[in-house]
């Protein structure tokens, strides 16, 4: 499914619809759902990733970071930043005289990921920026690299925060999102439709007291543009050189694009 397909207009301006999860709602509805939802999950959004992903979210963030290519003194923003694991891996590639900018939404999210940040020596070279993704508060081509992970597909409208990364990117910036996908294989396919929509939601009862939290995550997913189609987004945004890598079977896939 594209984005397109995920918009549209009801009764004329101002009356668009976007999903949350599988549920068609008002636009306006879905940025307090999604909101609530972080709200609900921020405290131990760190915890269950770990365990949810038995671990691999580190080992992605990791290559995602790498295929950057990042250079000590760039300026990096990472966008849906949440509790910055991204930006200390970007912290430690742009050295003393680069800085790494956590730009979300949710205080919840960013104030859940202060501790580790603040427990770190690269403490200093991250900033905080509070913003609405679709309407970045940063000046045109201001940045080296800016990164997006696993918080796309969160947004009222996805191809309007690609296009408020296409803007804030310098001339020949990268541009790197880490996103959810679906696996390849199709007996892996059917193994992770189980794991996620019975055993995910159960943990997420157990560890957090909410079965709908970890059963919106799974249908956000499916819900997602697949790689090609996010691809062909990109490119008609203005992004050259755009690729996509996919990890475990297609679980994660990394996309990049550079402004030209």
């Amino acid at each position: 499914m594209t984005f397109d397909s995920k918009s549209q207009d009801l009764a004329g301006p101002g009356r668009q619809t976007a999903y949350f999860g599988y549920r068609q709602v008002s636009a306006d509805a879905k940025g307090k759902l999604v909101h609530q939802h972080f709200d609900t999950v921020a405290r131990k959004y760190d915890l269950m990733n770990t365990l949810l992903s038995f671990g691999l979210h580190h080992l992605w963030k990791r290559a995602a970071v790498r295929m950057m290519k990042l250079k000590p003194g760039d300026r990096v923003l990472d966008v849906c930043g949440g509790t910055a694991d991204l930006a200390l891996r970007a912290a430690r590639a742009v050295g003393r005289a680069g800085s790494v900018i956590v730009y979300d939404i949710n205080w919840a999210m960013m104030a859940a990921g202060w501790p580790k940040v603040a427990g770190s020596s690269l403490a200093p070279r991250i900033g905080y920026i509070q913003g609405d993704a679709e309407r970045l508060s940063c000046p045109d081509a201001c940045f080296d690299a800016v990164m997006v992970g696993f918080g796309i597909r969160n947004l009222t409208r996805p191809e309007a925060g690609f296009r408020e990364i296409f803007r804030v990117l310098k001339p020949g910036g990268t541009m790197m999102c880490l996103e959810f996908s679906r696996p390849k294989t199709a007996w892996f396919r059917r193994l992770y439709d189980f794991y996620s929509f019975c055993v995910m939601p159960a943990m997420g009862k157990i560890m957090v007291g909410s079965w709908d939290a970890y059963t919106y995550l799974p249908e956000s997913i499916r819900m997602f543009s697949q790689p090609e189609e996010l691809s062909a987004v990109l490119r008609e945004i203005g992004f050259t050189r755009v690729r996509y890598r996919r990890l475990t079977n297609g679980i994660a896939v990394i996309h990049l694009g550079v402004k030209p």
